[in-house]
């Protein structure tokens, strides 16, 4: 991989490495000179160039699976926020939501609790593909186990068996067995159970309803707020760089967009929660955009709720054109700008060097800028965010849908 030098007596390698490793890098030649009893030592220069480098994340084991897992998706660029940083709690949490379980998550636990202890010894032998890409995944597999006994014990379940760990039901059976309770068939006797769901829902006729309700919305919320952090990150990448281009009409309108439609659900959610109302959020989402101006009736949460969905429809509407058409029109202008003010400058240069007697020969060259295709670029990231939001959202359903793969009642 190496190349000769133009007088053939050495040998030419160039390559990128991070500013930290430079002394090691220095050592390791050392060592391969001495231990190869070459006669001629080796050289390290570092060279000086404009190149954009390549991204180089630092790792150790415990974070080198969870920056894979992100790699896979897309890496970058140098400089940018890592988002494997959060990874290494929201890739394993989403796991736990779907497969929470405290039984399970203490199985999973031993598992990889006696690969960690036993690494040193496990590394140096050959343990079969599929073993092998279990033990290099070790330390994601303890989170996810730490996080499923978290959530196993919000959804109170032990190999899908309902526990009073911390404490007695709040609730008793009108029926002669709760098996046969509905919702009005259960009475509250007692203050609400501590930590999550009372165990007394668990095998009633109402069980299905009740948490579908509540981990479906749950896993909306967690969608919303997740695709923020997204938005989020883009802000300070844009602000690092000094793009005010990128955060005026990019992340303001993402940023409106999101939550004047996702956002605004995720805040009936949490007002239905508080109030305990009986509104049909699927009718007040739909009707937002058939019939904005329709009388929400029993629908309706909170007083003024018609003119904020006025609003928030006039915004979301607003953000398309926002994040499409101002961006490839100010490039251009500012290319433009630019070009000019390069064209000023070499003719002063000319002009300085003719007055002195000298001739100036050759060309300049400019940077092409092609409005079309920044135009259609800027379309297709539109869009792709547009219709990224609607089928993300609808995306981290599966988080409450897989809690349910094995029922047959499922609606």
């Amino acid at each position: 991989m190496l190349s000769l030098d133009v007088t053939k007596k050495c040998l030419v390698a160039e390559a990128w490495s991070p500013v930290f490793a430079t002394n090691q890098i220095q050592d390791a030649l050392q060592r391969a000179s001495f231990d190869s009893k070459s006669q001629v030592g080796s050289i390290f220069q570092v060279l000086h160039t404009t190149e954009l480098p390549p991204t180089y994340f630092r790792t150790n084991k415990f974070t080198t699976a969870f920056q894979e897992i992100v790699d896979a998706y897309g890496i970058a660029k140098y400089q940018e926020a890592n988002p494997g940083v959060y990874t290494v709690v929201t890739f394993p949490f989403l796991f736990a939501v779907m497969f929470g379980d405290w039984g399970h998550g203490l199985c999973l636990l031993a598992a990889t609790l006696y690969f960690i202890f036993r690494e040193k010894k496990l590394s140096s032998q050959k343990l079969g593909d599929i073993m092998e890409m279990t033990f290099g995944g070790r330390y994601v597999i303890m989170m996810m186990a730490v996080f499923s006994i978290y959530t196993g014990f919000i959804y109170n379940e032990f190999f899908s068996v309902p526990f009073e760990i911390f404490g007695r039901s709040a609730y008793d059976c009108r029926d002669a067995s709760c098996r046969d309770a509905t919702t009005e068939g259960l009475i509250m006797v007692r203050r609400t159970y501590p930590f999550g769901v009372d165990p007394k829902w668990h095998g009633s006729r109402s069980e299905l309803p009740f948490l579908n309700s509540l981990k479906m919305k749950m896993s909306i919320l967690i969608g919303v707020a997740q695709m923020n952090l997204g938005i989020m990150m883009s802000y300070f990448n844009a602000k690092f760089f000094r793009n005010n281009l990128n955060i005026w009409y990019q992340f303001i309108p993402q940023l409106i967009f999101l939550n004047s439609l996702f956002g605004y659900l995720s805040l009936l959610i949490i007002v239905k929660w508080c109030t305990g109302s009986k509104a049909d959020l699927y009718h007040v989402m739909i009707y937002m955009f058939l019939s904005p101006t329709e009388d929400l009736g029993e629908n309706q949460l909170f007083p003024g709720q018609n003119t904020l969905q006025l609003v928030l429809l006039f915004l979301a509407l607003i953000s398309v054109p926002w994040m499409l058409l101002p961006k490839p029109f100010l490039l251009k202008k500012q290319h433009e700008e630019r070009h000019q003010g390069q064209s000023y400058a070499m003719l002063q240069s000319t002009d300085n060097d003719m007055l002195e007697g000298e001739h100036v020969h050759g060309s300049h060259d400019h940077e092409e800028f092609e409005f079309s295709e920044i135009f259609v670029h800027q379309l297709i990231h539109t869009i792709e965010f547009v219709l990224g939001a609607v089928s993300n959202t609808a995306s981290y359903l599966r988080l409450w849908a897989l809690r349910y793969i094995g029922h047959d009642d499922i609606p």
